[in-house]
């Protein structure tokens, strides 16, 4: 099973350091977020990564090199201009084949077990969910009986993580060009074709200042 890292993001929020430093390069207690990444889906296991950036992304391929260095290989989808996640992935898709595919975040922080998601997966895609932190208290997506659903009425929901597992046929239908992941998962739940799990644990959405200063004290406290 294969692996892609979102890091195609601009980072608006983060300036100053994103002026000159793409975002999935700010440094939390001195590693660059999506070294932390890196690390953990090597450890998982995974050993074929797929990484697509657009803002300074070459940057990142100097940073990370062919990936061998963290016991990976690594393979860049580059953007001329930002797809947004959707057009992102099905760009990439070349470079992912044929099965399903996990899916993380460039921009989130979190101390998840990639291992977890190297299993089959039932339907077209797998989200992992979270509690929905202060600047999120809506969610996104309902969790049931291992199900996941759009909101209804007001109903308890849990936010999406940025962690996914997808079956290349969820964009069976799309073009090339920018375009949103959501309304294909939401195509897809209303076909009952997504599964999830809620994860109880350490995940930070990483997009101000202050979420970044919050993955630098959890690591200190980790430490």
């Amino acid at each position: 099973m294969k692996a892609m890292i979102l890091a195609a993001g601009k980072g608006e929020r983060l300036r100053p350091l994103t002026l000159h430093t793409p975002k999935p390069l700010v440094r939390a207690a001195g590693t660059p977020l999506i070294e932390f990444h890196v690390r953990a889906l090597a450890a998982a296991g995974f050993t074929e990564l797929v990484i697509n950036h657009a803002w300074l992304g070459q940057q990142i391929e100097d940073y990370l090199g062919d990936g061998s260095r963290f016991g990976v290989s690594i393979a860049y989808s580059a953007e001329g201009e930002p797809l947004e996640t959707g057009g992102g992935i099905y760009k990439a898709l070349p470079l992912l084949g044929a099965a399903p595919f996990v899916v993380v975040n460039g921009d989130i922080w979190t101390d998840f077990d990639f291992a977890a998601l190297r299993r089959p997966l039932a339907g077209l895609a797998h989200l992992v969910l979270v509690d929905n932190p202060a600047h999120h208290q809506g969610g996104d997506f309902r969790l049931e009986a291992g199900r996941v659903s759009d909101v209804v009425g007001g109903a308890d929901a849990l936010t999406y993580s940025g962690i996914s597992v997808l079956h290349p046929h969820l964009f069976a239908d799309c073009q090339p060009g920018a375009f949103k992941l959501a309304p294909l998962l939401r195509a897809a739940m209303a076909e009952g074709q997504v599964s999830g799990e809620h994860f109880p644990g350490r995940w930070v959405d990483v997009g101000t200042h202050e979420r970044l200063a919050e993955v630098e004290r959890l690591l200190q406290v980790a430490g």
